[in-house]
């Protein structure tokens, strides 16, 4: 399996395919089919090409067992999470990282470990602080006290 490469972009649909086989770890369309028809309604065809896709785009592996395709994921599924996050957390400003994390926890149920976890995270994260997150956003891009807000950016030329 592939671990420490980045893992190409799936879509929504994708994703609940690959749920399916990160939870079985080798499936037929069949069995692939049987278990999203009554969460998705999809025909068929769509989770053929959905399989389709994600061997063309080299998330899956296919092995031939008589007439029917064998299909395993060369990714693991927390490679993927880890991308997904990595892409969010790239997207806001980074002063605003600690915040989007903070109301994630608000909104999720954990459980006692999980809870655990993430207070020895936090406890190994802390002898590494810094006092202030620096933003890296460009001017006019985000609301933080480091960009002056109404002032509107200079046009080159």
């Amino acid at each position: 399996m592939n671990i420490k490469a980045v893992p190409p972009h799936i879509t929504d649909a994708e994703w609940e395919v690959m749920r399916v086989v990160w939870a079985n770890k080798h499936v037929t369309s069949k069995e692939v089919i049987l278990i999203l028809e009554s969460k998705m309604n999809w025909k068929q065809t769509t989770v053929k090409t959905l399989l389709g896709r994600l061997v063309e785009k080299g998330v899956l592996d296919t092995e031939q067992d008589g007439r029917k395709y064998i299909y395993k994921t060369k990714f693991e599924e927390m490679v993927f999470i880890k991308d997904y996050a990595n892409n969010l957390f790239q997207r806001i400003c980074k002063k605003d990282i600690g915040h989007v994390i903070e109301d994630i926890i608000k909104e999720q149920t954990l459980s006692f470990n999980d809870i655990k976890k993430i207070e020895e995270t936090l406890m190994n994260k802390k002898e590494l602080a810094i006092s202030e997150v620096d933003c890296q956003c460009i001017s006019g891009q985000c609301e933080c006290s480091l960009h002056q807000h109404g002032e509107k950016p200079k046009s080159a030329g």
